[in-house]
């Protein structure tokens, strides 16, 4: 119990920190979300009444900065991220929660799937060393872990996508499908979702399966497997519940470290393929100087990781006694 207060204490203080560096961060950027409307508008003079209103309608406020950052916190709490210039007049959160689902089903999905793939490659690479199985696979993975990201999602959007047009080149639905829970809906935002599903697989499979293999081969060493041995145990049992049972605890930490990557971790994939990610909106809310939609991103990245990292302590917890006994 000591361990988990300590711990949830620690994050706590972390969110804090993160929410002041995402209240200073758009302060040290010169001008303000008003002034960048402005811009885009023909009148490059405009009247101080409109250049006022704009800026109430964007919540900029002239109090002194300690005041502000209390109305930022007070504002936090009540779900008010601002207004997007890009979007104007949407709110960043409407956009957020648009946006979320998108990021959040395709990297659950992927993530769950590449996970189990890469432990089970894993767990048999480890417990086939030395045969061609394992002479195949090692070589072929760790050339896979070495490929860039961004030009794996090159390859597959230029093969699959445009050369023998399997799949969509871009967005996440077709257009003239009102999105929904019809079948039409869900079949064309499956269809769309193929190729960044594809890339986000096969460029984090590697990984998993390395991390797994070289684990699992630790644990193979160990005393209480030849004991296993000599006891006549199944070899089926003595890998599944002997070996992989232990050997699994390093890979279940990073899992739990990888849902908070989840939107950061899919930025260059909705980039490239122009899904309607929070990643996607991010980068245009960059190229288009939307520094509300910016924060807002920024802090949801933030309170993820943190979450996530939360999550591994409690698992880590859970399933090593030996971080339990060092809480008390």
């Amino acid at each position: 119990m000591r361990y988990l207060l300590r711990r949830i204490s620690f994050y706590i203080v972390t969110a804090w920190v993160s929410l002041t560096i995402n209240f200073f961060l758009p302060r040290m950027v010169p001008g303000d979300p008003a002034q960048a409307i402005m811009a885009r508008l023909r009148d490059k003079n405009p009247s101080p009444e409109m250049l006022q209103a704009l800026e109430v309608q964007f919540g900029i406020s002239h109090d002194p900065l300690w005041l502000q950052y209390f109305q930022y916190i007070g504002n936090l709490f009540h779900g008010n991220l601002g207004v997007s210039t890009n979007y104007f007049p949407t709110p960043v959160a409407t956009i957020i929660a648009q946006r979320m689902p998108w990021t959040l089903l395709l990297g659950l999905i992927t993530l769950v799937i590449s996970f189990i793939l890469g432990t089970l490659l894993g767990v048999l690479n480890a417990w086939k060393r030395g045969t061609n199985f394992d002479t195949i696979i090692t070589p072929m993975m760790m050339m896979l872990s070495g490929v860039p990201y961004f030009w794996l999602a090159f390859v597959c959007l230029y093969v699959l996508g445009f050369t023998y047009n399997l799949f969509p080149l871009n967005g996440g639905y077709d257009e003239g499908v009102v999105p929904g829970l019809d079948l039409d809906f869900i079949l064309s935002a499956l269809s769309h979702a193929i190729l960044p599903a594809l890339t986000i697989i096969v460029s984090s499979l590697a990984g998993w399966m390395l991390t797994m293999r070289n684990a699992m081969i630790t644990t193979l060493s160990e005393d209480y497997i030849l004991m296993a041995r000599a006891k006549g145990i199944s070899r089926g049992r003595i890998m599944i519940r002997y070996a992989a049972r232990n050997a699994i605890l390093p890979s279940i930490t990073s899992f739990a470290l990888s849902l908070g990557f989840i939107v950061s971790g899919q930025l260059l994939t909705e980039t490239v393929f122009s899904y309607p990610g929070i990643g996607y909106a991010f980068i245009q809310a960059i190229g288009n100087k939307d520094y509300a939609l910016m924060q807002g991103v920024f802090l949801i990245l933030s309170l993820a990781v943190l979450a996530a990292n939360l999550l591994a302590d409690l698992m880590y917890a859970v399933f090593d006694p030996r971080v339990r006994m060092e809480g008390k």
